[in-house]
């Protein structure tokens, strides 16, 4: 990541890494269609967006609506951070939308860029739930977990909300992708985290999305 590279330079680069990664995409069918992807980012974005020197906030106790200070990729911040206005571009840009309808058919199409950077500590837990409703897109990218022990802090995934069925591996720059929908039980399941777990969250919501300001850019719909 060249330290004179203009914002949209480094997306462009992001966008073409994200879609040389879809196009690698692993496709499974249970417990619900997903797939799994790996090196999302480019390896120096990847790098930097998990050094990003940020604090966890309360750990969530069965649900991230109830964690206070989530940290979204907003206007905001967007302004403040040349990196993540950069992914912010990528992942709005029509390269990547196109993409990710190519590989499991989302309906992006007027949809609205939702991107949450979050940082969980020991005692955060989510119950089973599936992201349906008005979000339209899920993708869980992991940032941190460099040794074994780490790969076992992956995403629970269930048949139903009281069935866990297994976990995916928790490897930096590899995400856990889907579409939303009757089937798509996920959560994490109560366990030790060791230091902080990071991530990237991924979804593409309607245009009934209520909280505005948690959008990347909420006056540019998706264009496919």
């Amino acid at each position: 990541m060249n330290a004179v590279e203009t914002p949209s330079a480094l997306a462009g680069e992001i966008a073409e890494s994200f879609c040389a990664s879809l196009a690698q995409a692993e496709g499974l069918a249970a417990p619900f269609p997903y797939f799994r992807a790996t090196h999302l980012f480019p390896a120096q974005v990847a790098e930097a967006l998990a050094a990003l020197p940020l604090e966890a906030p309360s750990p969530a106790s069965g649900r991230r609506e109830w964690v206070k200070e989530r940290l979204y990729v907003d206007q905001v911040w967007r302004a403040q951070s040349s990196l993540l206005h950069a992914v912010a571009l990528a992942l709005q840009s029509q390269q990547v939308a196109s993409a990710l309808h190519a590989l499991c058919g989302a309906p992006l199409d007027g949809t609205y860029l939702r991107l949450e950077y979050a940082i969980d500590a020991d005692g955060f837990w989510l119950e089973p739930h599936t992201d349906l409703g008005v979000k339209k897109f899920t993708g869980l990218i992991a940032l941190s977990g460099s040794d074994a022990e780490d790969q076992d802090l992956g995403t629970d995934l269930y048949t139903s909300a009281a069935e866990p069925f297994g976990r995916a591996p928790f490897v930096p720059n590899a995400g856990t992708l889907f579409v939303p929908g009757t089937e798509t039980w996920h959560g994490f399941a109560p366990r030790p985290i060791k230091g902080l777990r990071k991530s990237v969250i991924l979804n593409y919501v309607g245009a009934d999305w209520q909280s505005r300001e948690q959008l990347a850019f909420p006056d540019r719909p998706i264009a496919l």
